[in-house]
């Protein structure tokens, strides 16, 4: 009663604000200013995103009152603590030396690894693949191979042979029949043969090791094709209900088929929204196994294998991709995944280390020895923004997979078309945004490492693109094509091209506008030649020609250009005409003036960054 009167006595020195209060001085800040425009963030899904939410904001969500390890599993699976394994793939298809590699990730922290199996043709090679691991204490998956079926039982041999307890076995099958036809626009062998195989594992697995996952429902595939999340939500949720109707259709029980799936989302960059993502996911599927009428509510529970992002990742200034994959590493554990893969940071352009390795197995140990994100059950709970975001990517995704079920499932889907058109729709939008550089990409599109060089660091590995259907790609790839043009050009005996920036007249503006042009051209590798500013033009253009510069970049203010520009471009014309001469702005009162005295081109942020950079490839015979 004491605490409830102190209580009482300071939150009196702080008087309720309304929300009309709150909108009145924001509206008085703006001054006029659209609000919507201003302040409301609009995600590439179309949901509105408000700069501030409140308790009154969450008073619709009825889901709010659930518990962990409760349906609709928003809160995860897990009541006492947010744990989740650490996973690592094994990249080598030798039994010997993936066992080897495996040891290794297994003393240095991991907890869960994944074999590409197809090497695995033997109960010799199974037994050599598996030694020395406790799978008591390790979970095992297989990623890859020519059979799951034949893996399976040569995996039952040697676990047998072990004679180990089968019921604390944990692991998965990669077996995703779906992903593959949606991928190569084929099934990998026949649609009735393949299910048949997974009817296969789920009877076996059921009896022998119910722990494992026999299905694998792969929406990373769609994130790493630019699919937006709502999308990558709705079409794995599709893929999902369609292998519940096509198994149940054979005879499988709702809760056999439901609780021997797993589901692999991606982690992109944007933080809370990802975090927001794996939530719904649980939300949504618990929901559609619902309607197969489960007997066990433990069925409606989604086991998530998350996994960083493709998409998002680059080959120059690769050590970025460390942060990135720590933040999507985040938002996976507060999301509440069961297992995570960090995908190494330099996967890009060569195969794994020791380096990239310990980065990527380490990240996730700091995450719980030292940041402690495996103790606390669901903490982004009661968050009034996050929990705002979960039910807005809820509604919209559920509202695109009932299209899906119109439309026929996601097999007819698939074969109609209409997902890759989707996400082609997406993925244009996003081209177009990293193209204007309104989705920053760092040390690609936006602030390079002029110094840095890539192309003979570049080794071959395999990477998903084109395979005839979904098509994998990342969204630096236009940009790193220009650049990797630039240094092959380098490479073969060519001057590596010069952009010299005139800077002349106002210091801030300038200044300003040689950094934009510096960022501009560095994009595409070219060499950049800085000024600290000319007196006079004449002296600016003699430099230039005296540099070499294939690419003379005047940067100044509007208002200086009408006096500057005519004047730079009549003497580079009369000394070296063959200099592409370009303007650092948008002065739309002169440009017509501007281009009649001679200006080649305009750069500013309205600019299509990756058309520019091709067409003065283009011009300067790259």
């Amino acid at each position: 009663m004491e605490q409830d009167k102190k209580d009482n006595y300071l939150f009196s020195e702080f008087p309720p604000v309304s929300t009309e209060q709150w909108e009145g001085k924001i509206h008085a800040d703006l001054k006029g200013a659209d609000y919507e425009k201003k302040l409301v963030w609009k995600t590439i899904d179309g949901i509105n995103v408000k700069p501030y939410y409140r308790a009154e904001d969450l008073k619709k969500l009825q889901y709010l009152k659930g518990f962990p390890g409760a349906s609709p599993f928003i809160r995860g699976q897990k009541i006492d603590n947010n744990d989740w394994d650490i996973h690592q793939n094994i990249e080598s298809e030798d039994p010997q030396l993936a066992n080897k590699a495996a040891l290794d990730a297994i003393n240095r922290g991991a907890t869960s690894i994944g074999f590409r199996a197809k090497g695995v043709e033997s109960v010799s090679d199974m037994e050599i693949l598996l030694s020395e691991i406790d799978m008591n204490k390790i979970a095992v998956s297989f990623i890859s191979s020519r059979s799951y079926p034949a893996t399976f039982d040569l995996f039952m041999k040697e676990v047998k042979k072990q004679n180990l307890d089968l019921s604390k076995l944990k692991g998965s099958f990669n077996f995703d029949s779906l992903s593959y036809y949606l991928l190569y626009g084929k099934f990998y062998t026949t649609k009735d043969n393949d299910f048949v195989e997974a009817t296969y594992l789920l009877k076996n697995m059921v009896k022998k090791i119910p722990g494992f996952k026999a299905i694998t429902v792969n929406g990373q595939y769609f994130h790493n094709a630019g699919a937006s999340i709502v999308q990558e939500l709705a079409f794995s949720l599709s893929s999902g209900n369609e292998y519940l109707v096509q198994l149940t259709a054979k005879g499988e029980l709702i809760d056999t088929v439901a609780s021997h799936m797993q589901f692999m989302f991606a982690i992109g960059s944007n933080y809370f929204m990802e975090i927001a993502k794996l939530r719904a996911a649980r939300m949504l599927w618990a929901r559609i196994v619902e309607q197969y009428h489960p007997l066990q509510e433990s069925s409606k529970a989604m086991t998530i294998h998350a996994v960083t992002s493709n998409w998002n990742k680059s080959i120059y200034d690769p050590h970025v991709n460390m942060l990135r994959t720590t933040t999507e590493a985040m938002s996976a554990a507060i999301g509440g995944c069961d297992v995570l893969t960090i995908n190494l940071f330099d996967n890009t352009y060569k195969k794994s280390d020791d380096l990239s390795t310990r980065y990527s197995r380490n990240t996730q140990l700091i995450l719980k020895s030292e940041s402690y994100l495996d103790k606390i059950v669901d903490p982004a709970a009661g968050s009034y923004y996050i929990e705002h975001l979960t039910d807005s990517i809820a509604e919209a995704a559920w509202k695109l997979f009932k299209t899906i079920e119109g439309k026929g499932g996601f097999l007819e889907t698939v074969k109609s078309n209409f997902i890759i058109e989707e996400i082609t729709k997406i993925c244009q939008q996003r081209d177009m945004d990293i193209a204007m550089r309104r989705q920053i990409i760092l040390g690609t599109n936006q602030y390079p490492n002029m110094n840095e060089r890539m192309l003979d660091k570049i080794k071959p590995h395999a990477e998903l693109s084109d395979l005839g259907g979904l098509r994998q790609y990342r969204g630096a790839q236009a940009f790193e094509t220009i650049r990797l043009a630039t240094e092959a050009h380098v490479k073969d005996g060519h001057n590596r091209p010069k952009v010299f920036l005139l800077t002349i007249g106002n210091l801030a503006m300038r200044k300003a506008r040689a950094a934009f042009a510096a960022n501009f051209f560095g994009c595409a590798g070219y060499e950049i030649l800085d000024n600290i500013g000319f007196k006079t033009v004449e002296e600016g253009v003699n430099d230039a020609i005296e540099a070499n510069a294939d690419i003379v970049v005047i940067c100044s203010s509007d208002d200086e250009y009408t006096a500057f520009a005519p004047e730079a471009c009549k003497l580079l014309q009369s000394k070296k005409p063959e200099v592409h001469f370009i303007v650092a702005g948008n002065p739309t009162a002169i440009i017509e003036e501007l281009k009649k005295a001679g200006v080649d081109d305009f750069i500013h942020v309205r600019t299509n960054v990756i058309e520019t950079l091709r067409k003065y490839n283009a011009l300067l015979g790259i």
